[in-house]
């Protein structure tokens, strides 16, 4: 999901030691401790998502730390390395840092925050906000459950995001899907349900959220469902399985948190994805819209139909597909085009009309790019983006700082290469034993 092209020692030293200490009055938050301290906490939170490679979070650091101290004993100061932790990130929809969001009554709706990025402007936000927290409860306006705690029958949490399946609506609804599912088979009388209800819901908002719908969190009372309980040797409770068109379910045993449950569901999410498209660059549109869209975009520039054929062309657009397919987790945009179409573009990613085909990875949000060093191949590729991936390689700023002109091409449409037809030149009036007379 995020990921930086940075390779610079300092980076490197930093993306390792992270931004805080157990000194700094800033709670670091992960996966393990989020949902205890931040979810089930009564308190306000003001947590930072962030990458430690990240220029406008290195310089945040000092004021964070400088609020958190200010705040301290009135309101929750946090940190999450959005970086390392990329499913908590992935959770809240972190798409840029430093991300900062506000945890108030309600712990599943944090709100952004937009101010400054002074401690003055950050202190101002958080008593704002806590003002406002303790007039709702004033009011008798909770927000919404904070301990996370709450049973099926107290009505506590928001549960419209769990889909409840019963003996009868079960098959129609899960077995035929192309959709994943996460069923949980709970008792009511059971306390380790009551404790996972609230998770469940509120995991299940996020989950629809980040799927698009198509992971679905479900419950059955397996008390009351018994064939069902029956048919999958419901023994225990809480069990959660795991449903896929045309696979045997098989038995969720990750942790019983918000942030255990939306991780392993964007993970089946991204299994069961389809690659990501691959676009010839036929206009300005296709390049900006893919390139902000996606942490990084992978552009191939492949040679000239005439030098390759349908044949050799499709044989290089089977390599990409391939490869996106292979790091389709890493939501990355792809892109391709023929030599020589845009000049421009490959001018500033220096490839410059020679060595194709050439492929260059470019972080459009710090208009830096790295180059295939080696072959075009499965294995070149493999190789140059897994490199990538884990924030090494080599990397320069894109030329000019900001994309070229991008020009309006029309798209390939799948034949070989015609050369053009030149006109017949007419020597009929040219005397040539003057000419070279006149030559000599």
């Amino acid at each position: 999901l995020l990921f930086v092209l940075g390779t610079v020692s300092c980076t490197l030293f930093l993306a390792v030691n992270g931004l805080y200490s157990a000194s700094d009055d800033v709670i670091e938050l992960t996966p393990t401790n989020f949902n205890k301290e931040v979810i089930q906490s009564d308190s306000l939170w003001l947590v930072e998502f962030y990458a430690p490679w990240c220029g406008h979070c290195q310089r945040l650091t000092p004021e964070w730390k400088k609020a958190a101290t200010a705040l301290k004993g009135v309101v929750k100061v946090g940190a999450v390395d959005a970086d390392k932790h990329q499913s908590l990130g992935g959770q809240y929809g972190v798409r840029g840092f430093p991300t900062i969001k506000i945890f108030g009554a309600n712990k599943n709706k944090a709100e952004d925050y937009q101010g400054g990025r002074t401690s003055d402007a950050i202190v101002d936000a958080a008593l704002s906000a806590l003002r406002s927290l303790v007039k709702d409860r004033l009011s008798g306006r909770s927000g919404g459950y904070s301990s996370g705690r709450q049973s099926r029958e107290s009505g506590g949490g928001d549960k419209k995001d769990v889909i409840e399946l019963t003996d009868d609506s079960f098959d129609k609804n899960v077995i035929n899907s192309d959709d994943v599912w996460m069923v949980e088979f709970y008792a009511p009388w059971c306390g380790h349900c009551k404790n996972l209800e609230p998770e469940w819901a509120a995991a299940a908002t996020e989950v629809k959220e980040q799927t698009k719908g198509k992971v679905k969190l479900a419950a059955v009372d397996a008390t009351v469902n018994q064939m069902l309980a029956s048919r999958y040797g419901i023994r225990g409770f809480p069990t959660i399985k795991i449903f896929q068109k045309g696979e045997d379910p098989v038995d969720y045993d990750g942790g019983r948190t918000r942030s255990d449950i939306v991780a392993r569901a964007l993970d089946l999410f991204s299994d069961n994805a389809p690659p990501p498209e691959l676009l010839e660059i036929i206009s300005e549109d296709v390049l900006k819209t893919t390139c902000d869209a996606h942490q990084l975009c992978i552009i191939s520039v492949l040679p000239h139909i005439l030098d390759t054929g349908a044949s050799g062309r499709n044989s290089y657009l089977d390599v990409m597909l391939k490869m996106a397919e292979k790091y389709k987790k890493k939501m990355w945009g792809w892109l391709w085009t023929e030599a020589s179409a845009q000049p421009d573009l490959e001018s500033s990613l220096g490839i410059g009309g020679f060595g194709y085909p050439a492929m260059a990875a470019i972080n459009a949000r710090k208009m830096k790019f790295a180059l295939l060093k080696g072959s075009f191949s499965e294995q070149g590729i493999n190789e140059f983006l897994r490199e990538l991936s884990v924030g090494r390689g080599s990397t320069a700023p894109v030329g000019g700082g900001a994309f070229p002109k991008i020009y309006t091409v029309e798209p390939w449409d799948g034949k070989d290469g015609e050369l053009p037809v030149e006109d017949d030149i007419d020597l009929s009036d040219v005397d040539l034993d003057d000419w070279d007379k006149d030559e000599l």
